[in-house]
């Protein structure tokens, strides 16, 4: 078995090779364009990239990477989580409403994480047990959330007076022009990537997401990885609550209202194949780390904020239009070797 299957892979690139340089060609593809990007604003604005300036870079990126991560650790197993930006909004309720009362900061964002990772569980559940397609799972828990986050926060809104002001200022502050909440999400990153790579239980999400059915029979516990994917999903859901309401100081009933669709694609543009089983946390930081660079650029260049959407938008299509064509690549790379296969076997 072994010698005939030397010579196909001298051949041939294996596909895993394949996807894994595409993917790391698009993540530097994402910083070139970043950089050049920042770089060509800072010419025409000296001011932007002060120390103030790429302080506020850090802090607007820092809540989509966190609840980027969780969403990419759904969408590696080959389904996805659309509930995330309601679950960031009563998530970081229910931590205002705690503080209000004169509760403790960290029992506060625990709050936050918990209740994050229980309607991530609920999700899970109805994917992993019910087999229920994710899409609709999501979609419709979206709205449950969004409807009791309605009717426990009515009219009420929490400001940055209600709060304690070491925890505001937590959300402003940090080492010279780097925030804590930017060193937080940091942490996170660097831990959920060393977890996927490193660990068995990490390595399955991909094998799941790159086939299901492959991944039972190879004794991968399925249900019990997609349940796991949607908790941690939903808890970073829920720290990114906390930490919204730390960085902005003010949570309402619309709080996290269509911010799903931005986490999807930061997901998808960071190089995540929306089909599952590839992609890496640190692409789906950088991608996070451009749609809202470019939310910054565009005012500052005297481009109207109506364009956000629409370059968003685009980019998400390119990112889809990339996956697609890495796919077809990777099926002739397949037909290829089978083929070999099958000639070196007859010769």
């Amino acid at each position: 078995m072994t010698t005939t299957l030397e010579p196909v892979q001298l051949s041939a690139p294996a596909p895993r090779a394949l996807v894994d340089r595409v993917l790391k060609m698009r993540e530097l593809a994402i910083l070139a364009v970043l950089v050049l990007m920042l770089t060509a604003t800072q010419i025409d604005n000296s001011a932007f990239l002060s120390e103030q300036g790429v302080k506020d870079l850090l802090l607007n990126a820092t809540i989509l990477v966190l609840v980027a991560v969780g969403e990419a650790i759904v969408v590696i197993t080959r389904n996805v989580d659309l509930s995330v930006g309601s679950v960031l909004g009563v998530s970081a309720f229910a931590a205002g409403s705690f503080l209000e009362s004169g509760g403790n900061p960290v029992v506060a964002a625990l709050i936050a994480v918990v209740l994050g990772a229980a309607f991530g569980a609920l999700n899970g559940l109805l994917v992993s047990i019910g087999q229920v397609p994710a899409l609709v799972v999501t979609l419709g828990t979206l709205y449950i959330i969004r409807g009791v986050d309605s009717i426990w926060v009515g009219s009420r809104e929490i400001t940055a007076g209600d709060l304690p002001s070491g925890f505001t200022s937590f959300g402003h502050d940090g080492l010279a022009f780097v925030p804590y909440l930017a060193v937080l999400a940091a942490l996170v990153l660097v831990a959920v990537a060393y977890y996927l790579r490193s660990y068995r239980s990490g390595r399955e999400f991909y094998a799941l997401g790159s086939s299901p059915e492959a991944a039972r029979l190879a004794g991968v516990a399925v249900r019990k990885r997609i349940l796991t994917a949607y908790v941690a999903c939903g808890a970073l859901a829920g720290l990114a609550g906390a930490l919204y309401l730390a960085r902005f100081g003010n949570v309402d009933s619309g709080t996290g209202s269509g911010f799903e669709l931005t986490v999807v694609s930061a997901v998808v543009v960071g190089g995540v194949a929306f089909t599952g089983g590839s992609g890496s946390v640190y692409g789906v930081a950088l991608g996070a780390l451009l749609l809202t660079s470019i939310n910054s650029v565009l005012p500052s260049i005297g481009v109207s904020s109506v364009w956000v959407q629409a370059i968003d938008g685009i980019l998400l299509l390119l990112a889809i239009a990339v996956d697609r064509v890495v796919a077809l690549r990777v099926a002739n790379v397949l037909r290829k070797r089978a083929a070999e296969t099958r000639s070196a076997r007859h010769g």
